[in-house]
């Protein structure tokens, strides 16, 4: 992983990504996004994880966050493992999951292609953390954030996307607590 990608200083907001591998659209089904966001709820009670801003697209996630406790990298990685494994369980057992033969092949495929899996991989490895170190940036990281679901043709306007702290930058309530950056 290059230098410039790791998390330098702890108290400082970082940008986050963290993508599906092969950019396999697994956010597509309801279940395993709240998944997702029942893990990064459980970091932020008991792991000190800081959410500034963060949307679920449908292959990736991107986030701003911080933290006081624990290291954010130590953080990510718990939450990618539970969150990978509960997903992949979900999917074996649900017999509705009409792409669950081939969502699991994949995941399996990819695991055996990584020695550091034990059976499969659902995330990507890296998770290219920018550390925010001016108003400025922080400014263009959020507002990529809060635009990507408009810039995917989902709505029309960012606070309009469930899955995303827009709501809570326009004066409504996200389904996860943030700390407002502005």
């Amino acid at each position: 992983m290059s230098r410039n990608y790791k998390f330098h200083t702890q108290e400082k907001p970082h940008f986050i990504t963290f993508s599906v591998v092969k950019w396999i659209d697994a956010f597509t089904r309801i279940q395993y996004r709240e998944i997702l966001l029942d893990s990064i709820k459980y970091c932020q009670q008991n792991k000190g994880l800081e959410v500034y801003a963060w949307v679920v697209m449908s292959n990736h996630v991107h986030m701003i966050i911080g933290t006081q406790n624990l290291p954010m990298q130590g953080i990510i990685r718990d939450l990618k493992k539970h969150t990978s494994k509960s997903i992949v369980k979900v999917i074996r057992e649900n017999e509705q999951e009409s792409r669950r033969d081939w969502l699991i092949w994949m995941f399996e495929r990819e695991g055996k292609r990584n020695p550091n899996n034990e059976v499969h991989q659902f995330w990507q490895q890296d998770n290219h953390p920018i550390e925010l170190y001016s108003n400025e940036v922080m400014q263009q990281k959020l507002d990529y954030i809060h635009n990507n679901p408009v810039k995917a043709g989902w709505v029309d306007e960012p606070q309009h996307y469930l899955y995303s702290s827009a709501r809570d930058y326009g004066g409504g309530k996200g389904l996860l607590d943030v700390i407002l950056m502005v």
